[in-house]
């Protein structure tokens, strides 16, 4: 019992101890009054190495008041370094929310009410004072672009200019050198290309090809390094930086640009190139017939062999125009409104000035087929005789016997008419026929024998079938005959021909037959005969004058039958 009264007596002792400590504290302990706020931290704006002054706020376009800071650096830089600024351009401008520091059209600071409270200024004195502190700070800048520094300047534009020109110096000293290097290793280090026999390209032809790229070379580098010249003279001096600036970021961009492209088309370079492969290996599989068509070892019925070339010719262009149509989405830019508008000029143009080699290709196509001709025969087309020489897709050449080449369009030929002399020459014979006019007097026979042994005497005429005589006229005076004769060279017509005229002379000379005109020969009494001197006996005499009855003179006629004359009436 005494035990519980002691512990009762002990609680009750702990809670009047800690009830009177904190009364206690609650007497003692003073109210707590809110810390005034803290100055926030200023970042300062330097230029030229010194601090103008400090900024405090974050406005919209940037995210930090260091990012401000550094901006209005940079446009204080950009500003000095115009020749053409002043100091007084500095103004200020108020608005609603901002107090703008503006150098012309340009904004350098625009000042808000937290940068201004830290101050405990207003927001409009302090843009005055901000820009009093520009004004000074540029006046100073601007003093220290003194004549010593532009003496400077020009002295590292000198020594780049000497640079410069070394280099020019040196290109044209070391490149005329490489190019004889170049063409001095011809058929030594440098070897024609051959395929087996065949020389694709000469080592003379390889040298010349490397030394246009080596002259490609010079120009692109004279180029680059003109560019690099200009753009560091034109850094040096701040007047010319922006220009030098400009410049340099003109050309990083358009690298950026081409790289940037370049990655992007990759996918699409790749696709055009497997379709070039493609296509290489299908125009190879199609020569393969077609040379085995060449050959013999393929062929197809009512197919000439003949037909093979053209014809592979027209298929392979087929195959390249549809491979041409397949790369086309595949080429960069193929795309865009400007390639598609320069495709349609180039079309419209091609359309109006290919009209009429597009023309000439379609009739040498039809021409290749219906088969007129073949290379080397003998062939008149319109006014032009001569030998085949060679068949093209837009002309056909013809060698006349002057030894002449004429290029005729194949639309000429198409629509002219054409004689083919040597077409059954080779199988039947081609009848080459000249005229000779023979007076009444020779008897016909005689003729018709006379003109057959020329033809025969004649070189390249055929024996069989023999050589023939027509009668294809009777006129007034003469008879005219037209020896017909047999030949196997048909491109040896000039030469056949005056062969057979000269052995009708002969063998007119020989029988004693005049080819003279009849009408000559009725006014030529008493004189020399026309058959040369070797061809007359040795007791020829030239004729007499002859005289008929005087009646005649006074109208009388002469009875044909009797030999007289009847007074007229």
């Amino acid at each position: 019992m005494t035990r519980m009264k002691k512990a009762i007596l002990v609680q009750a002792l702990w809670m009047f101890v800690l009830t009177a400590s904190l009364a206690v504290a609650q007497v003692q302990t003073p109210a707590i009054s809110p810390a005034p706020p803290e100055t926030p931290a200023g970042v300062a704006v330097v230029f030229s190495g010194e601090t103008l002054f400090k900024v405090y706020d974050k406005v919209d376009s940037f995210s930090s008041p260091q990012e401000r800071a550094a901006a209005i650096t940079e446009r204080l830089s950009h500003f000095a370094e115009n020749p053409l600024s002043r100091p007084d351009m500095i103004t200020v401008m108020e608005g609603e929310r901002t107090s703008e520091i503006v150098a012309g059209e340009v904004v350098i600071i625009a000042i808000t009410d937290g940068d201004a409270l830290p101050m405990g200024r207003s927001r409009q004195e302090v843009a005055q004072a901000y820009a009093r502190t520009i004004r000074h700070a540029l006046t100073t800048s601007l003093e220290q672009i003194s004549l010593q520094t532009i003496l400077i300047d020009g002295a590292y534009a000198l020594l780049i200019t000497v640079i410069f020109i070394a280099f020019l110096i040196a290109f044209h000293k070391l490149f005329p050198k490489l190019y004889e290097k170049i063409l001095a290793w011809r058929e030594t280090y440098i070897p024609p290309i051959k395929i087996q026999r065949v020389e694709l390209l000469s080592a003379n032809q390889i040298a010349l090809g490397i030394t246009a790229l080596a002259r490609g070379l010079r120009v692109v580098a004279t180029l680059a390094l003109g560019y690099v010249w200009v753009t560091a003279v034109l850094g040096i001096f701040p007047w010319t930086r922006g220009i030098s600036a400009q410049l340099l970021g003109a050309v990083l961009m358009t690298l950026n640009a081409i790289g940037l492209a370049f990655v992007t088309f990759v996918p699409n370079v790749i696709s055009i190139i497997v379709i070039i492969f493609v296509t290489r290996y299908i125009i190879k599989l199609i020569a393969l017939v077609f040379t085995g068509m060449e050959r013999g070892a393929i062929s197809f019925k009512g197919f000439r062999r003949e037909w093979t070339r053209p014809t592979f010719k027209i298929v392979r262009f087929l195959v390249i125009v549809f491979a041409t149509i397949a790369i086309f989405p595949y080429i960069p830019g193929s795309q865009s409104d400007a390639f598609r508008g320069v495709s349609v000029f180039l079309g419209v143009l091609l359309s109006f000035g290919s009209a009429g080699a597009i023309s000439n290709i379609i009739a040498g196509v039809v021409l290749t087929y219906i088969h007129p001709f073949r290379d080397g025969d003998r062939v008149k087309i319109a006014d032009t005789t001569g030998d085949v020489m060679e068949r093209t897709l837009l002309v056909t050449r013809i060698r006349t016997i002057k030894n002449v080449d004429i290029s005729i369009p194949n639309s000429i030929v198409l629509s002219s008419h054409l004689i083919n002399y040597s077409s059954v020459a080779r199988e039947q014979g081609l009848i080459l026929h000249t005229n000779v006019t023979i007076g009444y007097d020779a008897p016909w026979k005689t003729v018709h024998a006379l003109l057959i042994a020329a033809a025969r005497a004649t070189t390249h005429i055929l024996k069989a079938p023999e050589p023939f005589v027509l009668q294809t006229s009777l006129d007034d005076f003469y008879v005219t005959y037209e020896i017909n004769a047999y030949t196997d060279q048909a491109n040896k017509m000039a030469t056949i021909y005056a062969e057979l005229h000269q052995n009708i002379q002969d063998k007119f000379n020989e029988g004693g037959v005049e080819i003279m005109s009849p009408h000559y020969g009725q006014i030529r009494d008493g004189n020399q005969t026309t058959i040369p001197e070797q061809y007359l006996p040795k007791n020829y005499q030239a004729p007499a004058f002859r005289i008929g009855p005087l009646g005649n003179l006074f109208g009388g006629s002469k009875d044909v039958g009797t030999g007289k004359g009847e007074p007229g009436p």
